[in-house]
């Protein structure tokens, strides 16, 4: 008689595989047990394949509904969920889109995805109380270059070769203009979110690098001094205006 955690991972490959042969003589119910089991793997598959749709629908906007539950699907039985919030599934499924057949079409899907999926974590953010202005005036001079700060959760940089926020504003709008250039070029670009709303910024590179450093968790002077490589004409205090941050 196998254990528990036997019958369990043989019922998870099952599921996840539809082979069900190692747990055959366990199954029981109707006719055949197989059937019931069927029953549960349409329904994983089912519910993994919706999230994806609801999560990246700008991509399928683009690439065609069709080619998007596919890609879904073969991501779903490849690449089976590894944690159990169903929020958190489906990170690599951009970089999986590349691998899809008529993906090659389309070379700015992937970066299209990514921005989806960070915009979809940013929107549910919930901001953490900010700084307040008196405090950080409070901190000595000779303390403030060491100084780090945390970013509010709602905050992504990215970088891209393609200017796929552009795409996700016009699907937003619901429009269709006559003509729309689009054309490879680096962009980088803040993505700003909390409770149900976001924004995407660009900003220069300079600019990022800087914000970058901050969210990665370096000082203001290690900050600056990578944003100064960058472009020597930098402003740290307008670069610092800007963005989000908290204790």
């Amino acid at each position: 008689m196998p254990t528990l955690a036997e019958i369990q991972s043989s019922v998870r490959d099952a599921v996840i595989g539809g082979e069900a042969t190692d747990i055959g003589s366990l199954l029981a119910g109707c006719r055949d047990g197989r059937a019931r089991l069927q029953i549960h793997r349409r329904h994983y598959e089912t519910s993994l394949v919706s999230a994806l749709l609801e999560k990246f629908p700008a991509t399928g906007w683009l690439a065609g509904t069709r080619f998007l539950i596919e890609a879904a699907k073969q991501y779903v039985r490849q690449q089976p969920p590894d944690a159990p919030c169903i929020a958190e599934y489906g990170e690599g499924f951009p970089r999986f889109l590349l691998g899809c057949p008529g993906a090659e079409r389309v070379r700015y899907l992937r970066e299209l995805a990514e921005r989806e999926w960070h915009v979809g974590h940013v929107a549910v953010a919930i901001d953490e109380p900010g700084v307040p202005l008196k405090e950080l005036a409070a901190i000595p001079a000779d303390s403030l270059p060491d100084v780090r700060f945390t970013l509010q959760p709602g905050v992504r940089y990215l970088q891209a070769s393609w200017p796929a926020d552009e795409l996700i504003k016009l699907y937003l709008s619901e429009t269709a203009p006559d003509q729309f250039e689009f054309e490879p070029t680096n962009v980088w670009i803040e993505v700003r979110g909390a409770r149900g709303e976001f924004n995407i910024n660009p900003l220069e590179q300079a600019e990022f690098v800087f914000r970058e450093c901050i969210m990665n968790g370096q000082p203001i002077v290690a900050a600056t001094e990578c944003a100064l490589d960058v472009n020597a004409a930098f402003d740290a205090g307008r670069g610092w205006r800007c963005s989000s941050q908290t204790t």
